[in-house]
């Protein structure tokens, strides 16, 4: 609030979150306070102060979660979607905008800076699964997106960053070691340099990645920046939900926590052995 007073803004980045999968699965009482209750208060200032533009940034995780990172998320954006499509609370007509899409070469937690290490002190590179496959665009490409999506108007939709087709992570890994000027140490080149090691699905991780709900994607008049119409929740029912998940982040009751999440408003679905 401090913040607001001193600087008074018209724009709003909402990109805070904690983001790195396992990281969350194991602090689930702290994704909730920082991915929706952090949210909820960024909103509530932004109306205070009537900001112009309210712009969160969303991830794939949020579709369809299966771990509580992109849970949290998705809870983040129906909250936004609920508030923007409010004539009681948005009264001043804040552009409020959601905008998803996979991951950032070169970003924090990104894979390449940590098979470029892994290459450095001469390996293994650990991949989790040989089939999993992502989305990615670089800093530049999603920064650019992002800033030209604050032009667009959101009429109940998500935009999506059109980040192509996904990529096998295991070609990225053959691919960076062929790119250092080394080879793969395999049971076909027992010699080489790096070896690719399969270390298994980590907790709450996908091999696929989507970017929306339903196949309902259309054309902006941006390039490159997609939209999709989503199911609009009513604000008291998401605020009803985010209290009630609030009261167990409190109380640290893990379980009850994943049972909110696993309202069919929210669509998180945990394997069985991670209830």
């Amino acid at each position: 609030e401090n913040t607001f007073t001193k600087h008074n803004p018209d724009i709003i980045f909402h990109v805070a979150a904690y983001k790195h999968v396992p990281i969350v699965e194991n602090n689930i009482t702290e994704a909730i306070t920082n991915n929706v209750l952090g949210t909820k208060n960024l909103v509530t200032l932004a109306l205070k102060f009537k900001i112009q533009n309210f712009t969160l940034i969303s991830t794939d995780k949020a579709v369809r979660p299966t771990n509580i990172m992109g849970a949290t998320k998705r809870l983040a954006e129906l909250l936004i979607h609920a508030i923007s499509k409010s004539k009681e609370l948005n009264t001043n007509n804040i552009n409020f905008s959601i905008i998803r899409f996979g991951n950032v070469l070169g970003s924090s937690g990104s894979v390449v800076p940590l098979f470029y290490k892994q290459i450095n002190e001469g390996g293994p590179i650990t991949l989790t699964d040989e089939k999993m496959t992502r989305y990615f665009m670089t800093i530049r490409e999603a920064a650019i997106l992002v800033l030209q999506s604050t032009l667009l108007q959101s009429d109940n939709e998500i935009f999506v960053l059109d980040m192509g087709m996904p990529i096998k992570i295991l070609d990225l890994a053959k691919k960076m070691i062929k790119l250092s000027g080394l080879t793969e140490k395999n049971k076909d080149n027992p010699n080489g340099n790096i070896e690719i090691k399969i270390t298994g699905l980590r907790p709450g991780e996908k091999l696929y990645e989507e970017l929306i709900v339903d196949n309902n994607m259309k054309k902006t008049d941006r390039p490159h920046i997609l939209k999709a119409r989503e199911k609009i929740v009513k604000y008291n029912e998401i605020i009803e939900l985010i209290d009630e998940i609030s009261n167990f982040a409190e109380s640290s009751d893990i379980r009850k926590i994943k049972s909110i999440l696993m309202n069919e408003i929210i669509g998180y679905r945990p394997k069985d052995n991670e209830v």
